[in-house]
């Protein structure tokens, strides 16, 4: 479902620019980053989705993604041979029987050693005319560093013939897998946000909870943990009127229940229908969350913003403008976050005569951003970005051309910094 061209219509871009609060100047001289080498895959199919990125503690790079060729699809996932590049070879997921559901967002994916976890929806085997989209959400694992993967487990406990989708996954620090989506199983006219647990490395799933609902249907959920506990849920939630905010629950007992959603840049973007812009997250060690997400706001223009929280998500700091570009439409906002508060977000940034991915990095935990620096060669989009717990952040992002479509991939590294230790409340 694509964005409703009622603002701005003729941009399309993929940027990654950090623009300046009022209280903050983005950094004029550029942090001294180091780029690898692209590595670049050619997939000579109808289509592609994705992709989705995880760096592992020794540098490896994994990505997963869908491909549609002919009536075929596949989920599919691939390593790097050696830390930063280039990448092995693919290895389907899915079994032949099973069709996976064609949806607008990669696999969810997270890697931890030889551990290698993905979700993906299912399109539903009792799907009817009336429900079209139905889908069951999927988990499937690897303990050998992905070369095979073991039968997929079912995530909804819920036997209905609805759609189960906008997946999130995540791992916390002591190896639980905390999981996050959108589910319409109560027939209300808008879907829930739902979450659930493997707490035995994705053998078995636990009971769904509901957070909340209210959800918008297509925005995709995220999922991400701190110190103590901490589990966040970010969605976008309808308000009266058709206003859409972009929230986050908390949990402080490790996912097992979670608290009321805290709207976290007060936008008032009245709009109505689902925007299909998802919020992104990430928590440093001293346990400040950062939110980057997409809004037209009041005045109906299309921007990117970041937020973060020092009291455990409990309330959010006065938001930032990141885009800075003129005349060109910033979409799909990712971020990554290592623990000393090092980050870097990504977005597209689209026009009519292109489609670039811009990355910009914040070396004082979000109190500057250099420039956007545009990453991509040609005509690209959907980037993410990961980063691993010694600072290397890994990019992706997809690019366009004839024939058929590619997955670029390039790891980012950034100095080392100090930063003064602040108590959280």
């Amino acid at each position: 479902m694509g964005r409703s061209e009622t603002s701005l219509g003729g941009l399309l871009a993929l940027c990654l620019t950090v623009a300046i609060p009022i209280t903050a100047a983005l950094a004029e001289s550029a942090v001294p980053f180091e780029l690898s080498q692209k590595f670049v895959t050619e997939h000579k199919v109808k289509s592609v989705v994705g992709p989705s990125v995880q760096v592992g503690e020794q540098g490896q790079i994994s990505l997963s993604w869908m491909e549609e060729d002919k009536d075929v699809r596949s989920v599919l996932y691939a390593r790097s041979t050696e830390p930063g590049g280039p990448m092995g070879a693919p290895v389907r997921i899915n079994r032949p029987e099973d069709v996976p559901y064609w949806r607008q967002e990669a696999p969810a994916l997270v890697v931890q050693g030889d551990e290698v976890y993905v979700t993906w929806g299912l399109a539903h085997p009792k799907v009817t005319q009336q429900q079209p989209f139905a889908t069951e959400l999927r988990l499937s694992r690897s303990t050998d560093g992905g070369k095979t993967f073991q039968p997929s487990v079912g995530v909804n406990d819920d036997p209905g013939v609805i759609q189960h989708t906008f997946d999130a996954l995540h791992r916390d620090a002591d190896g639980r897998l905390h999981l996050s989506w959108i589910d319409g199983r109560e027939g209300k006219k808008e879907p829930g946000t739902y979450v659930a647990r493997s707490l035995d490395r994705g053998v078995t799933i636990t009971k769904n909870l509901k957070v909340d609902e209210g959800t918008c249907v297509c925005c995709r959920t995220a999922v991400t943990s701190g110190p103590e506990g901490m589990v966040y849920v970010a969605w976008r939630k309808i308000f009266e009127g058709n206003v859409r905010e972009t929230v986050v629950a908390r949990s402080t007992d490790h996912g097992e229940t979670f608290e009321a959603p805290v709207i976290v840049g007060h936008d008032r973007w009245v709009f109505p229908a689902c925007p299909h812009r998802p919020a992104s997250m990430g928590v440093d060690r001293q346990g400040r969350l950062y939110v980057v997400w997409y809004t037209e706001g009041t005045d109906e223009i299309p921007a990117v913003y970041i937020a973060y929280s020092d009291d455990r998500g409990k309330s959010f700091s006065e938001k930032r403008k990141l885009n800075v570009s003129k005349n060109t439409f910033p979409d799909h906002p990712q971020i990554a976050v290592d623990p000393e508060g090092r980050i870097v977000v990504v977005w597209e940034e689209q026009a009519p005569v292109k489609r670039d991915v811009v990355m910009s990095v914040s070396m004082d935990r979000g109190a500057t951003f250099t420039v956007p620096h545009k990453v991509n060669e040609r005509k690209s989009q959907t980037p993410v970005v990961a980063v691993n717990s010694q600072g290397l952040f890994a990019l992706a992002w997809m690019e366009h051309g004839m024939p058929g479509h590619k997955i670029v991939m390039q790891t980012v590294k950034l100095p080392s910094m100090k930063v003064a230790v602040e108590p959280v409340r």
